[in-house]
């Protein structure tokens, strides 16, 4: 189960509600989760209701969501997360401006801040060097703050046009410092950031999520196979636990960097409609990764490999309900048998396709 954003904790603490538990251990039967992106220091706050492991109180709430999943047989990694430039003030301690490697505002889209709507950006300030260590640091507390709080591992986010992506990135990264202006200088940051976490909790429990050549977020990658392949190969011998790449893009980066990463690999398309079983099937088959991660489809279906077992019809979401609310469109999905009782149907419907390979799915039981 990919990471997704959910906006559902508590706003002014950044404490998972009692919701949360109920929402990821509904769907404790993916292979692994890694939940939404938890922030890793107050000017990482991406938006309202977006959590935090940064303190005792965020430890004691992710421990009830992390004891949920264990006792329904899953395994769930949490999300480091900075967004950089990606907030705004309305959500910042004292109405601090966002950071970001340069002080590059993004132009052309507005973000969503909660009651105030959508919000157009503002010019984020440059984080300084010892600001950067700082950061770094905070990176690896919350690396052991997750594995006190349960959590089997950590993702390191960066992907998506934020922090990460932005010192990648040529267009939003314009220092000269030893954090810019080379190749190696816009890598130095995501290496150091990977290399203390793993320093903290060990590289068996650490994956990072990359998306090259993601225009989202007014980012530009020149070269992006350049920068990607250097990347790569810098963070390869740490022995990570996995690499997690989406993507998306003219880059065909999977196919690009799978023979130059030794270790796990998981695929992801972030396209404009969630990727089918038959396509993720396909990228595992072909060996261009050893897992497949799906987001869209888990928010609608918590079930949602007993569902590609059975063959069986898969419910959409209601993207009003994605982010922010209640129970509603985060909790009230109901699972598969519960969903077919209360239809009447049977699963797999009238389409001769499912049933048939829900009868393979038997036979190879």
């Amino acid at each position: 189960m990919a990471p997704m954003t959910r906006g559902r904790a508590d706003d002014a603490t950044g404490v998972p509600t009692p919701l949360a538990k109920d929402y990821y251990a509904q769907r404790a039967s993916a292979g692994l989760i890694v939940t939404e992106g938890l922030y890793v220091n107050a000017l990482a706050k991406g938006g309202p209701g977006i959590p935090g492991l940064v303190n005792e109180a965020h430890v004691a709430g992710w421990r009830e969501v992390t004891d949920a999943v264990h006792a329904a047989g899953g395994r769930i990694f949490a999300q480091l997360w900075h967004v950089g430039r990606m907030t705004h003030p309305a959500v910042l301690p004292e109405g601090e401006l966002p950071v970001a490697p340069s002080a590059v505002r993004i132009e052309g889209q507005r973000i969503y801040m909660g009651d105030a709507g959508l919000v157009e950006h503002v010019t984020p300030r440059a984080l300084s060097c010892p600001e950067i260590e700082t950061t770094v640091a905070d990176f690896a507390a919350e690396a052991r703050n997750a594995i006190a709080a349960g959590f089997d591992g950590v993702e390191v986010h960066g992907a998506n046009g934020y922090l990460f992506s932005q010192f990648l990135a040529d267009n939003s990264n314009l220092r000269t410092d030893g954090y810019g202006g080379s190749l190696a200088g816009r890598l130095r940051f995501v290496v150091e950031v990977v290399e203390a976490v793993a320093a903290e909790v060990g590289a068996e429990r650490v994956g990072l999520r990359l998306s090259p050549d993601n225009p989202e977020n007014e980012l530009i990658e020149k070269d992006p196979q350049t920068t990607h392949r250097a990347l790569v190969d810098a963070l390869d011998p740490l022995g990570l636990a996995y690499l997690h790449v989406v993507e998306r893009g003219r880059y065909g980066a999977l196919a690009d960097l799978r023979p130059r990463w030794s270790g796990t690999l998981i695929a992801n398309f972030n396209g404009p409609e969630p990727t089918s079983q038959r396509a993720g099937e396909q990228v595992v088959g072909s060996g261009l990764a050893d897992l497949f991660s799906f987001g869209r489809h888990f928010i609608a279906n918590p079930d949602l490999p007993a569902r590609f077992a059975a063959g069986a019809p898969l419910a959409r979401h209601v993207p009003q309900l994605v982010y922010g609310g209640d129970a509603r469109g985060y909790t009230d999905y109901p699972a598969l048998f519960k969903a077919f009782a209360a239809s009447g149907s049977e699963p797999g419907g009238s389409d001769p396709e499912p049933r048939k390979r829900r009868a393979r799915h038997r036979s190879a039981i």
